[in-house]
């Protein structure tokens, strides 16, 4: 087993090269932020969907459209409105005058990253349309199913501030989200970087470093990373605090969660902490993986009670007092 690892990690040490060269090149662009980069480059990685919640001005629209420029895929970035439907984010049927037959216009769903940019503001009837897409990897336009991109993969954004207009997005479809990515503003320094590298005439553009043959090779080795059974266990704990934290010697959070983690979360667990592994050129799971990605993966998950939002405890509290309590191997 022990040959067989080694052998794994020198393969992931040589892949894991294609996105550290990605990296490099959005952090050309892309000045801090380096936790959304990280969690972009593991939604690359494994397919994920994410939601990024930040204020305006943070660079999430340019870190991904930089993010698809450098392995050089189609991108599309999709502004929602209240009065958006889903023929506009879909497509749909046009009636052709010459022949008298329906003809097919895609929508701009049918890219390889798309960013939905203020995901909360469309109606349920376009979230709808949405899902299938996040879930199924198709749409269904008419009477027919069209694949999607293999690569395909939506990064939704929404801002925490303003909530005029807005819809609360379905609890089905969040649980669709990987990760959800909590930004910050930049440090002092940061931002006078980004003023010396943006605030100018024209800005840098980035270089192609990768195509789609090098993420899905790099894919197939990343589901091939090692992980022992205790670490497995260790994910399996994590989840079922969130629903029964009683038995995990954390009682007082029973009355502040109404809802825990669905088992969604322990394979994005697993999958995440393949992915942060094989960041960091190893071939086998530890459990400093799952707590990197960890509240990501667990805070859009976890439905607080009245109690909680009364007393202005956050998921990520919850989530901190979990990692605290619960064994680990």
């Amino acid at each position: 087993m022990d040959y067989e690892i080694k052998e794994l990690e020198k393969k992931i040490q040589d892949e894991s090269e294609t996105l550290n060269r990605i990296r490099t090149e959005v952090s050309k662009i892309i000045v801090g932020q380096r936790e959304m980069i990280e969690k972009l480059l593991i939604g690359i990685l494994t397919g994920g969907h994410i939601l990024l919640e930040g204020v305006p001005g943070l660079a999430k629209t340019l870190a991904v459209k930089t993010l698809a420029q450098t392995i050089n895929v189609d991108f599309k970035r999709i502004q929602f409105t209240p009065d958006m439907l889903p023929a506009d984010l879909i497509g749909t049927m046009v009636y052709n005058q010459k022949d008298g037959s329906f003809q097919v216009k895609k929508g701009p769903i049918f890219s390889t990253i798309i960013l939905a940019d203020e995901i909360n503001r469309a109606p349920a009837k376009t979230q709808s349309a949405l899902l299938e897409a996040m879930q199924e990897r198709q749409v269904t336009i008419g009477e027919t199913s069209y694949k999607l991109d293999e690569l395909f993969i939506v990064i939704g954004t929404q801002n925490p501030i303003e909530q005029y207009g807005t819809y609360p997005l379905p609890e089905a479809q969040v649980d669709r989200f990987m990760m959800k990515v909590n930004l910050s503003y930049p440090s002092k320094d940061e931002e006078i970087s980004i003023l010396n590298l943006h605030a100018k005439e024209t800005s840098p553009n980035p270089a192609v470093v990768a195509d789609r043959k090098a993420i899905k090779k790099a894919r197939g080795a990343m589901y091939r990373i090692y992980i022992d059974e205790k670490v497995q266990q260790y994910i399996v704990d994590i989840v079922h605090a969130t629903r029964d934290p009683e038995r995990y010697g954390i009682e007082d959070l029973k009355p502040l969660i109404s809802y825990g983690a669905s088992p969604r979360a322990s394979i994005y667990l697993t999958i995440g902490a393949k992915a942060n592994a094989f960041l960091h050129g190893r071939g086998y799971v530890i459990p400093d993986d799952i707590r990197d990605i960890g509240y990501d993966i667990l805070r859009h998950r976890l439905i607080l009670s009245y109690e909680a939002q009364a007393e202005e405890i956050t998921p990520d509290d919850i989530i901190e007092k979990i990692f605290a309590n619960v064994d680990v191997p």
